[in-house]
């Protein structure tokens, strides 16, 4: 049997079921008759891994991946359970036999071998890995226009697999249009990062550039707005820096966030038009003057998306209140576009000046 290359090699190898043959019961989970203690030292049964394959470990990874069609699957890996647990896996075997993948009820330490004693939560799923696409694979394929409200949110070197996962997951939360990393020095999407990500990473493409810089020189020559981030006691020179809650999203924005110890490179801090910071609610002792990475981005996508739903909600009320008033109409201000009225021009004379009043959508009930 040929071995993987020891980066991709399992610690469980050995005998053990075949990818055609039916789901098998590895080993009894309490052996002997009730009220009989189950023995110590009980020899755990090695599982052959699939050649290419890895393990995705947790419910929320496993039963995404089974609901998706970006991964080759081989096996569902099931602990027996009981109460609620068991529902959780009825609906697993369901989601794995829509697909065609085996089901293999084992024990709690054949799992801890097989994801590495990670919290598994009693499933496992053998599948083949997930990979970056590349920017030039899906080039255009969002119909990007300056006319358009994007967020793209860029990661410059993000090492930790649990900060990548929490990135992912804030990001399809709150809508961010792509992700796209720089491929040097950068986490790969690893079965932890899916579980960090509570599985978000099987539904929602990620994006690598082998030439950041490049990257977000060619989208701001396309009029895209590009932001870095940075921490209270930093200045970046020739880029204005101000606080997240002054910026306003009139144009298609990049938000580039750097690595967990030394944030956004020299050299990428100079393309931004804008640098952000989050405000403190306190004075800040020395060394504990930032957030963690995927805290911060989190903070920062919502004060930005935020803007959208505002002004989303806003347009709902103005509209509703001219539907009813044929004496008003909504206008735009001119440096926001056509996208959200900011304005209500109420035809009725003033009663004092006798001519038409402009108020500012904010001071409409």
């Amino acid at each position: 049997m040929a071995l993987l290359p020891p980066s991709a090699r399992s610690c469980c190898f050995g005998v053990g079921p075949t990818r055609d043959q039916q789901p098998t019961r590895l080993y009894t989970a309490r052996e002997g008759s009730k009220g009989r203690s189950r023995p110590q030292g009980r020899r755990v049964l090695p599982i052959e891994r699939t050649r290419g394959s890895e393990i995705l470990f947790g419910v929320a990874p496993c039963s995404m991946a089974l609901s998706q069609a970006r991964r080759d699957l081989f096996r569902l890996f099931l602990k027996q359970s009981v109460g609620p647990q068991r529902l959780v896996s009825s609906e697993l075997v369901l989601q794995a036999a829509a697909r065609g993948v085996p089901v293999l009820h084992v024990g709690r330490r054949e799992l801890d071998e097989l994801c590495g004693g990670r919290v598994h939560q009693g499933v496992c799923l053998e599948a083949t890995p997930l990979r970056y696409k590349r920017m030039e694979e899906d080039e255009g394929s969002d119909g990007e226009s300056t006319n358009r409200q994007l967020l793209w949110l860029v990661l410059e070197q993000i090492q930790d697999p649990m900060n990548l996962g929490a990135l992912l997951r804030s990001a399809y939360f709150l809508g961010v249009d792509r992700v796209v990393t720089s491929r040097r020095n950068s986490c790969p999407l690893t079965p932890t990062v899916s579980k960090a990500s509570s599985g978000a990473m099987e539904v929602f493409d990620v994006y690598s550039t082998d030439d950041l810089r490049s990257f977000l020189k060619a989208k701001a020559a396309e009029g895209w707005e590009v932001v870095g981030t940075v921490s209270q006691s930093e200045t970046v020179e020739n880029v204005p820096v101000i606080s997240c809650l002054e910026f306003r999203w009139n144009k298609p924005i990049i938000l580039v966030i750097g690595s967990e110890g030394d944030g956004l490179s020299l050299e990428t801090q100079l393309l931004c038009h804008q640098m952000l910071l989050i405000p403190s609610g306190r004075t800040l002792h020395p060394g504990i003057e930032s957030l963690n990475v995927s805290v911060a981005t989190g903070i920062l996508l919502h004060s930005i998306c935020s803007q959208k739903l505002r002004k989303g909600k806003g347009l709902g009320r103005l509209l509703a209140r001219c539907h009813h008033d044929v004496n008003c109409a909504a206008v735009s201000d001119p440096a926001e576009g056509a996208r959200a009225p900011d304005l209500l021009i109420s035809r009725k004379p003033d009663a004092v000046f006798g001519v038409s009043r402009v108020l500012p959508l904010q001071q409409q009930g």
